[in-house]
């Protein structure tokens, strides 16, 4: 294909994946004041944690037994069930747009290319759901953290914008973490992050995933910062250990191979000792014998 073409394409790709962005929002969009069966409304999931505050003292509730957030401002709660909607969408639609660039890229790439790329795109699709999962339900315990502070002189009456992004992007900041041991075990397998020097850092990356972990996370409680730390501490831990198996296996290939270890300066050893000539499978010469016979 010429540039041309290479463009026409990633317009037709992109053009696709994002119908399929917006046909998932109009989706979500509904979902979020419907319930589907025994599955609850978008809405009622994402003030789920707001709602499991104590009603009262600490939640404001002007009307008994009914869980609201505030709308400041006009036409905010359509915005917000809008911004919902589509990132529902973009979820629920993740197959068929992600085929569509799954599609433009794949013929650039060789088949073990391919197998890899599902492989860990598969992996990461998982990785994310759970960090997602985790902090819908770390969201709730820092959320009581934060708005016990200040005793009896405040009252909690959140924002819906405000109080949904907060929700959204603890969402999307866990789920992104979680990719971080999958890129361990990405650099580990393309020879730039040894099982070595993950073993030397091992002190210091704990460390670090602490620190992270502190500045990461948009509530600043104690819970959700230890929650995403000690989740990343384990899942790194056991990149390491996929790093560590992985290398073992890779010194044992290697052993194998004469030119294993060499500089590029370094000639590769031949192998001078005569070998038996084989006929060829296509050969009509009886087995045993060469052509000249």
């Amino acid at each position: 294909m010429t540039l041309r073409d290479h463009i026409y394409e990633l317009r037709h790709r992109l053009s696709l994946a994002i119908l399929f962005i917006l046909l998932g929002g109009i989706l979500g969009f509904i979902w979020f004041g419907t319930k589907i069966g025994p599955i609850p409304s978008l809405g009622d999931l994402l003030t789920g944690p707001y709602c499991a505050l104590p009603a009262g003292k600490v939640r404001f509730e002007p009307t008994p037994g009914v869980c609201q957030l505030l709308q400041t401002q006009p036409f905010e709660a359509f915005l917000i069930q809008f911004k919902v909607g589509v990132a529902a969408g973009a979820v629920f639609t993740a197959p068929l747009w992600l085929h569509q660039i799954w599609a433009f890229i794949t013929p650039g790439l060789y088949a073990r290319e391919r197998r890899f790329a599902m492989t860990f795109v598969a992996a990461g699709s998982v990785l994310f759901v759970f960090g997602a999962l985790l902090a819908y339900f770390v969201v709730p315990k820092g959320l009581a953290v934060l708005v016990s502070f200040g005793g009896d002189n405040f009252i909690t009456a959140l924002a819906a914008n405000d109080y949904i992004s907060f929700v959204l992007i603890m969402l999307l900041i866990f789920g992104a973490c979680f990719e971080l041991p999958l890129l361990v075990v990405m650099l580990n397998m393309v020879g730039i992050l040894p099982y070595a020097n993950l073993k030397r850092w091992r002190r210091g990356i704990l460390f670090a995933v602490f620190v992270f972990a502190a500045f990461a996370t948009p509530g600043t409680d104690p819970i959700s910062m230890i929650a995403l730390a000690l989740a990343l501490s384990i899942l790194l831990e056991l990149a390491t250990q996929l790093a560590r198996i992985h290398d073992r296996r890779k010194a044992r290939r290697e052993g194998d191979d004469p030119a294993a270890g060499l500089s590029d300066d370094e000639p590769t050893p031949m192998n001078y000792s005569p070998e038996p000539v084989l006929p060829s499978p296509d050969s009509d010469v009886r087995a045993g014998l060469d052509d000249v016979t």
